[in-house]
């Protein structure tokens, strides 16, 4: 009943991500549509059954959680969720709590969630330019999110900067970013533009801005050190040894992450993907409000894992985009 999760390619399952709302307070270009149509809320899991979800994948080693959305701070009540999570950091059985945000939340979160055993969040900000942020957000408020990485910092949370990278867009504030976020002691990954949504193929192609190009300019003003640390996620990193301090790249369309992929992710409605980039999920929702006892579920947590695959199948290298996913990122939660 509680042996490991192991997929069919021999890789241990112990990262689950979790959608707790399919919500945001922006509407990023790149994540959802301006006019989004949410979920009714009666579709939606509640924090009560995200809890006794979340407990059954630790049961079965799980043992970092990363809360996503949407927005996942403006899930009502959502600290219920990760008080509730905080007894299995306090057990051991879980090893690491925590979340990727917006930062729009953060001033009136951070020290409630460091206080329940967060120790690290990860800020999505594509750049810090009010005007671009207020373009590529379209609901944006720039001040308001570097508030939050104030807030988050004074509660003691590493924060960690994920910005996607966008030809045309941020390309010229590269060495900005890097620049800022060495001055706050916050490491900072970049992430390829993936191919999800229903914005339409060209304009993909049209963002798309390979990360080995990005990294060879950063190569032009810095040394690098390659690091073979990872963080339970697909990042891989180089130390920038002028500064210190950690850059990631999350390659999903150059250099796919797929070999050593330990996770999987629950959405808001109880659907489990077993890859991001495939449309095959298995919808855990049925028989955990089947049965208050856990032995269906943890039956149909197993059968979904057995069907993991070894990986997906982005690539833009033709200059057109295969593999495209029509889901929204924030149906998924990245």
């Amino acid at each position: 009943m509680n042996a490991p999760l192991i997929d069919p390619f021999a890789r241990p399952i112990s990262y689950l991500r979790v959608s707790v709302t399919d919500r945001c307070d922006f509407r990023c270009v790149y994540c959802m549509s301006e006019h989004m149509t949410f979920l009714p809320k009666k579709e939606l899991l509640s924090l009560e059954e995200l809890d006794r979800l979340s407990t059954a994948f630790i049961g079965l080693g799980v043992e970092k959680l990363r809360i996503t959305g949407g927005e996942p701070l403006v899930r009502r009540g959502i600290m219920t969720y990760f008080n509730g999570m905080a007894r299995h950091l306090e057990t051991g059985a879980l090893r690491e709590l925590t979340l990727t945000t917006n930062g729009s939340q953060l001033r009136r979160f951070a020290a409630d969630l460091a206080a329940c055993g967060v120790r690290r969040v990860n800020v999505s900000l594509d750049t810090l330019d009010d005007r671009k942020f207020a373009e590529i957000t379209r609901w944006g408020r720039l001040a308001q999110v570097l508030d939050g990485i104030d807030a988050a910092q004074e509660a003691g949370l590493r924060v960690k900067i994920n910005t996607v990278a966008l030809k045309g867009f941020n390309e010229d504030e590269l060495f900005t970013l890097v620049d800022w976020c060495a001055a706050r002691g916050m490491d900072l990954t970049f992430i390829e533009v993936m191919p999800m949504g229903d914005l339409g193929n060209e304009n993909r192609l049209d963002q798309y801005w390979p990360l080995k190009d990005l990294r060879a300019r950063l190569a032009e003003r810095f040394s690098l050190t390659e690091l073979a640390e990872r963080t339970g996620g697909p990042a891989r990193y180089v130390r920038i040894n002028e500064t210190g301090q950690k850059i990631g790249f999350i390659t999903p369309l150059t250099h796919n992450f797929c070999e050593s992929c330990n996770r999987v992710r629950l959405t808001c409605t109880g659907e489990l993907y077993m890859c991001l980039g495939q449309e095959d999920m298995a919808d855990l929702r049925a028989p955990l409000r089947a049965s208050t006892d856990d032995a269906p579920l943890i039956a149909a947590i197993r059968a979904a894992i057995a069907r993991k695959p070894r990986g997906h199948d982005f690539d833009y290298s033709r200059q057109t985009v295969t593999g495209q996913m029509p889901r929204h990122m924030s149906h998924t939660g990245g």
